[in-house]
């Protein structure tokens, strides 16, 4: 174990075959041991010369940690406060705060803070926003994820390794805090979306034939992951740029477009232009949990028009207006278990 893996691994600069590494050193009897040879080489090389911490941040810290370590092993830490104050107001300005406190640690021993570092990589999170809700998650990063109807993200609870990635299936709007050094990557099940701190919206339901990105502000790129595993830049967005992703054919379609239609739905709208009934319904359906069937008579209706917070059965009967089409409300049927079935609509041409 180096000094120089250390440092990375408390940095979150390590990829997770480092993390790894680290994990199981600590868990290993030579960790007390070597944590200890760490910090003498340290203290050995030490210069006062190269000094670049003033007395008074020096003070703060020391105070700050002195009290951390009173807290956790008080005994222990009296006992030998002079000769531990003395190597770390030394070494402190020679390494990383994090190796400081991290070097401290493993000499006193703390088991409590073994057990923490071993089970840092369990981290893996899960956010649903159930068919009939939306939801909103702040990432530890600082980005926002506005989730729709019936979608998910799958994602760590810190970010490792070079880039800040996550899993999304359904429809998910996404405000990225800004890091360069670190892309954020939404991976569905046929694309990549990566962008370093930029606002857009990827649509990507599993029953839907494509996955469609829109880009507000910033720039991303959307990679196809081939069947080797391989990753191709397909396409380099620009905002307003709306690109839908043909999932059997792989084709690309891309244009420039009024963006609002793609996101409103984060804002309670439904935004409809020039779309045919059977995308009205598919998302009616998601949005108040019901499951609605068209009648082949009426597939041929567009419609252009938008919904704020209205009630499904105000819209169906607004659609009724505006086309020749009727709709009826099935009774729900009770289960074996006490639960109702979803309730069922089907719509159809006036007579």
């Amino acid at each position: 174990m180096t000094k120089e893996l250390l440092e990375k691994y408390l940095n979150n600069c390590c990829t997770s075959q480092e993390v790894e590494e680290v994990i199981q050193w600590i868990k290993q009897q030579p960790f007390f041991v070597e944590s200890k040879l760490l910090g003498k080489v340290d203290w050995h090389q030490f210069k006062d010369e190269d000094s670049i911490v003033s007395d008074e941040k020096l003070d703060i810290l020391l105070d700050k940690i002195h009290h951390k370590l009173n807290i956790e092993e008080p005994r222990k830490v009296q006992k030998n406060n002079n000769r531990f104050m003395s190597w770390i107001s030394r070494a402190a300005a020679i390494i990383l705060i994090p190796v400081l406190a991290f070097l401290f640690y493993t000499i006193s021993e703390n088991n409590r803070l073994t057990n923490q570092f071993a089970t840092v990589s369990v981290d893996s999170l899960e956010v649903i926003a159930p068919i009939g809700s939306r939801t909103v998650v702040e990432l530890s990063d600082g980005s926002v994820v506005h989730l729709n109807y019936g979608s998910r993200i799958k994602y760590p609870q810190n970010f490792w390794g070079e880039t800040r990635g996550l899993t999304l299936t359904g429809e998910a709007y996404f405000e990225v805090a800004h890091n360069p050094d670190k892309p954020f990557v939404v991976t569905t099940d046929r694309i990549d979306v990566k962008a370093l701190g930029t606002v857009f919206n990827v649509n990507a339901y599993p029953e839907n034939s494509d996955i469609a990105t829109t880009l507000v502000e910033g720039k991303v790129l959307v990679e196809e992951i081939k069947n080797n595993g391989n990753i191709e830049t397909i396409k380099e967005l620009i905002p307003g740029q709306h690109v839908i992703y043909e999932k059997k054919t792989g084709v690309v379609k891309s244009s420039l477009e009024q963006v609002e239609r793609y996101i409103a739905w984060k804002d309670g709208k439904l935004v409809f232009d020039n779309e045919p009934i059977e995308q009205v319904v598919q998302r009616l359906n998601r949005m108040f949990n019901v499951e609605i069937q068209v009648d082949n008579e009426v597939k041929k209706y567009k419609y252009t028009v938008t919904f704020v917070d209205e009630p499904l059965f105000q819209i169906l009967e607004l659609l009724s207006v505006a086309t020749p089409i009727n709709y009826r409300a099935l009774p729900r049927i009770k289960n074996p278990d006490g639960t109702f079935s979803k309730q069922r609509i089907l719509i159809y041409r006036k007579k």
